[in-house]
């Protein structure tokens, strides 16, 4: 018999780190140019300042997306959130800060969207931020009628994130799809499976769906393609192409 397939109040199109590749990612810049094109759910990576505080940057090193250097563990919030994270992609978003995980959070509730939030721990971190990236997803979504997904390519980060807030939706990232999927899902108690939308057919969509999971594709910026993993019954797909593949196009 087949499970039901756990529920899913989130939309099929998601504005890859908040604003796709039309604003500097992960900042509340991005979530805005996000918003403003009609986006009602945004995926972002979370990771731990040196001294715990949760920000929202996708590398290990600051160097790509500000005008610092270096390793972002080594880096205080303060040191972090005085560097620039917006002239690397325009001038328009020049001194945009590096994104406090709080902000954003009050930022996406107080606008109803929905949140993918991905933990991306710093190298050698990935227990304890995933334990406090779940810890402050509990606290900021207490009572929010859709709570937020996380998601994590790092194992033991979602296995922290299931033991301290087991009640939220988890899902596991991967590069590429493994033969033990389902042990995996079930492991983590997941309710979906973020896959490269290379890898995506209508076969694997319905053995996901038939073994009682969502599933999800990353990162989808061709609209054919949209359209087509749409048609098979994909739950949701990433995009940065945000004029050309959203809710209202």
């Amino acid at each position: 018999m087949t499970p039901p397939l756990p529920a899913w109040p989130y939309s099929p199109y998601i504005a890859h780190r908040g604003g796709g590749h039309l604003a500097p990612e992960n900042t509340l810049a991005a979530m805005h140019v996000g918003a403003a094109h009609g986006f009602t759910m945004f995926e972002f990576d979370v990771k731990l300042s040196r001294d715990n505080v949760a920000i929202l940057m996708h590398d290990d090193d600051v160097d790509r997306t500000t005008d610092g250097h270096g390793p972002a563990k080594d880096k205080s919030y303060t040191e972090l959130s005085l560097l620039d994270a917006g002239s690397w992609h325009s001038a328009a978003f020049a001194g945009e800060p590096v994104a406090s995980f709080a902000a954003v959070a009050r930022y996406t509730r107080a606008n109803g969207i929905a949140c993918n939030v991905e933990i991306k721990p710093c190298p050698g971190r990935e227990a304890e931020t995933g334990a406090e990236v779940a810890r402050l997803c509990d606290e900021y979504w207490r009572g929010a009628a859709v709570p937020p997904l996380l998601s994590s390519f790092e194992e033991p980060a979602l296995a922290e994130a299931q033991r301290v807030a087991p009640h939220l939706p988890r899902a596991l990232l991967v590069e590429k799809v493994p033969a033990d999927w389902r042990e995996r899902l079930a492991r983590y108690g997941c309710v979906a499976l973020n896959i490269n939308q290379k890898d995506a057919t209508a076969a694997l969509i319905d053995a996901v769906h038939a073994a009682g999971y969502r599933i999800a594709a990353w990162t989808v910026n061709d609209p054919a393609r949209a359209c087509e993993l749409l048609a098979w019954g994909m739950d949701a797909i990433f995009t940065d192409k945000l004029a050309d593949i959203r809710p209202a196009a």
